[in-house]
């Protein structure tokens, strides 16, 4: 059988199509992303991006109903946009396999908060899969499809930022494609009115109760025992740290998170002298097994914040000094927009203007931190637009005269949309500006409803955003060009005074896009230069100071944008042909 070097996401991406999946959506999120970019590769899954994740989950319920195996990829926060269908169909069930990977993120790597999914999964009464290493990714997404099917629920497997970007050994397996299940009308089962949804309630918590007794059988969830002066139980990447820090102890390693097989948990416990509760986030596991009687460390002495470690075991457990991180002494490197990137024109206009933004998830939440300092509140997916429009609300039209709301492109038909008709439908005056650089930036350059092509790569119809604006009831909708500072100045003057909502459109493809060429660079003219340091304001990365004071600029990185040569009144910089 051959093997393959896998990340984590490849693998569940390979497990899927092992498991004869034939419908694939999701919304890209960092750590997920990476799960629907693999599962192209499978020609034999229709896969989409689809435009937020309430809408991916219900792509896959309806394929699952239809009768064929279905998934849905998001990261964390992208469950709670998807937990209205997710939270009804744990009550339906299902037809088909049907599954959702959801991606945490310990550490906060890419992400607003550290939420733990498991506590969704606990609230919605879905079941938990959570793999610790990328050939256990692949062969859980396959259990997680039987496991569906044979007990009519949803399942969710859990990843994490480690284990989605990390690299294991993965066996190859030919794809097994069960046949269609047959789609037969159930409105009992289907149709969640309040009747219909008070009887699934009582399958469900059957269901629950069937597979907390049955996951003591299953081999997913097993004790590896050894020295049994110390035990632990854990999951996912936790037990890869386990293993590495006490090699020699007795381990429970759990598969299936949620519900939890006690009868096992009681036996391993009463087995091993001293047991410790390793998991990360929330104390999902430890709250549950003390609720039983049973005796263990846990939060108690590990922290709740964050990524854990071989190292933390060490430290807490073994008494050992903590090792000092590799990267100590060396310089912080904070994230900054790219040169040549779009937003930077707009922000430095926004700066220039003492605008306030409401800000939203995207590259352009950069815009919050030095030397632009022009984001200030930055909530959710679509959040700006509501945010803004709560401030009116609350203190008049006055205190948002000198404030924005700013959104991209790929949020703004995520979630956006419905704000911007909020604000039509109260009659609000607030200026929106989307910023359109024609990609979902953030999380790798994925397209959308506005880009004209599908994940599989086909060409589609493209959403224009402006004749959407229109359609919503928006008067004032514009467009320009991200790079024409005076007219971003005028229209944001214009408008921020107008007793009505506008839109803003400012538009310029990523400089990271593939295919774009650029045809120009900037140089600086040394004996022009006043020393004056308003091109560095923007705080693009190409340019810095020569010890005298002037500027330089590093051609291995301008893109050409000419923006700095906007902010020299000296001609001191030059555009010039490469």
């Amino acid at each position: 059988m051959a093997k393959k070097i896998m990340l984590g996401n490849e693998a569940i991406a390979r497990g899927a199509y092992e498991a004869g999946v034939k419908v694939s959506a999701a919304y890209p999120g960092t750590p997920s992303t990476e799960i629907s970019e693999n599962i192209i590769v499978y020609k034999e899954i229709y896969s989409e991006w689809s435009p937020n994740e309430k809408v991916a989950m219900e792509v896959a319920i309806g394929a699952s109903l239809s009768g064929v195996r279905a998934m849905a990829s998001m990261k964390h926060v992208g469950v709670n946009v998807a937990s209205d269908p997710l939270y009804t169909v744990a009550y339906m069930g299902v037809n088909a396999g049907l599954v959702l990977v959801a991606a945490d993120d310990p550490g906060l790597y890419s992400s607003q908060n550290e939420q733990d999914t498991r506590c969704v999964a606990r609230a919605a009464q879905v079941p938990v899969l959570e793999p610790s290493d990328s050939y256990e990714a692949k062969e859980f997404m396959k259990f997680a499809f039987d496991l569906s099917e044979k007990y009519d629920t949803p399942v969710i497997v859990r990843t994490t930022t480690r284990l989605s970007h990390s690299q294991g050994v993965v066996e190859l397996c030919d794809r097994v494609t069960p046949d269609d299940k047959v789609y037969e009308r159930n409105f009992g089962k289907n149709v969640m009115m309040p009747g219909n949804a008070k009887l699934r309630h009582i399958e469900v918590e059957k269901r629950m109760k069937t597979l907390a007794e049955d996951g003591c059988t299953f081999e997913i969830n097993k004790a590896e025992y050894n020295d049994t002066s110390i035990g632990f139980i854990t999951s996912g990447i936790p037990y890869q740290y386990v293993k590495e820090a006490c090699p020699n102890a007795s381990v429970l390693k759990l598969g299936m998170v949620h519900p939890l097989p006690k009868k096992l948990i009681e036996e391993f416990a009463s087995k091993v002298d001293k047991l410790y509760i390793f998991e990360e986030l929330e104390p999902v596991i430890e709250e549950q097994v003390k609720s039983w009687g049973i005796k263990a460390l846990g939060k108690e002495i590990f922290t709740l914040q964050g990524e854990y470690s071989a190292n933390m075991i060490r430290e807490k457990i073994l008494g050992e000094e903590p090792a000092k991180a590799a990267a100590a002494g060396v310089a912080g490197r904070p994230p900054i927009l790219c040169p040549g990137c779009p937003h930077r024109s707009t922000f430095s206009v926004l700066k220039k203007m003492k605008i306030h933004a409401a800000g939203d998830i995207g590259c352009y939440t950069l815009g919050a931190v030095a030397p632009l300092n022009v984001v200030d509140t930055t909530v959710c997916m679509g959040s700006s637009i509501s945010t803004l429009h709560g401030m009116e609300k609350a203190k008049g039209k006055d205190f948002i005269k000198n404030w924005v709301a700013v959104i991209g492109d790929s949020t703004f038909l995520h979630t956006g949309v419905n704000s911007l008709m909020n604000m039509v439908y109260n009659k609000a005056t607030g200026t929106v500006m989307i910023l359109d650089n024609s990609t979902t930036g953030m999380t790798g350059h994925q397209d959308h409803a506005a880009t004209g092509k599908t994940l599989m790569g086909e060409p589609t119809n493209a959403i224009n955003i402006t004749e959407l604006c229109k359609a919503i009831g928006v008067e004032y909708v514009y467009e320009v060009d991200a790079f024409d500072t005076k007219e971003i100045e005028r229209l944001v003057k214009q408008e921020n005074e107008r007793d009505a909502v506008s839109v803003i459109i400012c538009k310029s493809p990523c400089v990271l896009l593939k295919g774009n060429v650029f045809k120009y660079k900037v140089k600086a003219v040394p004996e022009k230069c006043k020393k004056c340091g308003m091109c560095l304001v923007p705080g693009c990365p190409a340019l810095t100071k020569n010890p005298d004071g002037t500027v330089k600029i590093d051609d291995t990185m301008c893109n050409g944008c000419g923006l700095c040569m906007q902010s020299c009144k000296f001609e001191a910089l030059e555009k010039y042909e490469v």
